[in-house]
């Protein structure tokens, strides 16, 4: 993205065929849940929006605030790694956080939606390091992400770049198949987090303050 003018790194709002604009995306706070104008031109896709948020305000407040070991209170920043339309963001927005909206490269390109929410975010691709400090959130949620990534790279290399950017004490919470959990669990064991299944969909992993001395180096 070097020395790429920035006005071509701004999604454009969509027109018709004459050139109009749909329409303006709604003030703050009311556009995290309306419609972006964007949908319009994409067939199917408002249907597939109104899904998405609904799906994830029931989780959300279902099962993630009420039925898994997180300790929320101890939450503020937070990384959605596969974040689609937001809707995960947009279910937390009453709590004191907030969400990093990432969207893989090999996924549908959302971002602009994202914007239109009010939301922040940013594309990456998960077979590299994220450009962040270590141990810069609290919480790292992935909802169906490494069954695309294990086409392309190991996931021992993204557990060790998610144990990289995650402090100690923190959260990753994934929800995936029984499957991908089973190939995670010992991985993430390895680096000595504590695990926890739940209904054999949702994977919550605390990290320890562990850390490998030479003598583990040499075993």
């Amino acid at each position: 993205m070097l020395y790429v003018p920035i006005s071509n790194c701004l999604p454009r709002l969509p027109v018709d065929g004459k050139g109009n604009l749909f329409s303006w995306p709604k003030p703050w706070p009311q556009r995290l849940r309306s419609k972006s104008p964007r949908l319009s031109t994409k067939l199917n896709a408002e249907e597939i929006y109104n899904k998405d948020s609904t799906h994830w305000s029931a989780l959300v407040s279902d099962v993630y605030l009420q039925g898994l070991p997180i300790n929320w209170s101890s939450v503020r920043n937070v990384m959605d790694m596969n974040a689609s339309y937001g809707g995960f963001a947009v279910a937390l927005i009453d709590q004191p956080l907030w969400v990093m909206n990432v969207v893989p490269i090999d996924a549908q390109d959302t971002l602009s939606i994202i914007f239109d929410r009010g939301l922040i975010g940013i594309y990456h691709d998960w077979c590299e390091s994220f450009s962040i400090y270590p141990r810069t959130y609290d919480l790292l949620h992935s909802s169906f992400l490494f069954r695309s990534l294990i086409q392309r790279c190991d996931i021992i290399d993204v557990a060790a770049e998610m144990d990289r950017i995650l402090r100690p004490g923190g959260y990753v919470l994934v929800q995936d198949t029984v499957d991908m959990i089973n190939k995670l669990r010992p991985i993430l064991q390895s680096l000595h987090w504590s695990i926890n299944v739940y209904q054999d969909q949702f994977l919550v992993a605390k990290k320890g303050f562990w850390r490998p001395t030479d003598d583990d180096t040499k075993t």
